[in-house]
């Protein structure tokens, strides 16, 4: 059986790619903002793709379903959908996330190009069930000016852009990239891959 997949539409993000790559993989993707859509969803997909203030706002009207839906549904967060599951963005003032994860959201170093754009490696630090089959040194692709600083033990893997980033996190039934897996050709789609294969399991 296809699990549907809901990818939450609030006004940011290219999100027919994350539609296309999930179809590839097995999943029925519906792209909705509606509530009770959403509700009949094995597992949502936290897009994004701007500026961290204005995506809390457009997200409102959906963060307690979100959050609800956490204690039993899996939810990837992808590029500034990562940053959303954070506490806190410094990104044009001090904005509150989603607190799902600790810690806050910084700026890329001053000693490197802003915004980081381009393929980039990936080093594993522990297990994980998203990057189930991926290797340490594959690469995948970036796009951001921002990157989260977590205060507690969600870093699954890492790269380096100027300084240590946290390229994938995961807590609980939240899981979360940096890049865009819908991007980054094959690697990038077994992680889609295993997201489905969770969504599938519930």
């Amino acid at each position: 059986m296809r699990p549907r997949i809901g990818i939450i539409d609030y006004g940011v993000g290219n999100l027919r790619s994350v539609q296309k790559g999930l179809s590839l993989k097995g999943a029925q993707p519906v792209i909705t903002a509606e509530e009770e859509a959403l509700r009949e969803c094995d597992a949502f997909v936290l897009p994004g793709v701007g500026a961290f203030g204005d995506a809390m706002e457009r997200l409102k009207p959906l963060k307690g379903l979100l959050l609800d839906s956490l204690d039993e549904k899996p939810v990837l967060g992808i590029c500034l959908g990562m940053q959303l599951f954070f506490d806190e963005s410094e990104e044009d003032g001090l904005h509150q996330g989603l607190g799902v994860m600790k810690g806050r959201v910084i700026r890329l170093p001053a000693s490197v190009k802003v915004p980081q754009m381009g393929w980039n490696r990936v080093e594993i630090k522990k297990k994980s069930r998203l990057m189930e089959g991926i290797k340490s040194g594959e690469y995948f692709y970036f796009v951001h000016s921002y990157y989260a600083v977590p205060t507690e033990d969600v870093t699954v893997a890492t790269t380096h852009y100027g300084t240590e980033i946290a390229a994938v996190v995961e807590k609980g039934n939240a899981m979360a990239t940096q890049f865009h897996p819908e991007k980054s050709g094959a690697p990038g789609l077994r992680i889609l891959e295993n997201f489905v294969s969770m969504a599938k399991k519930g």
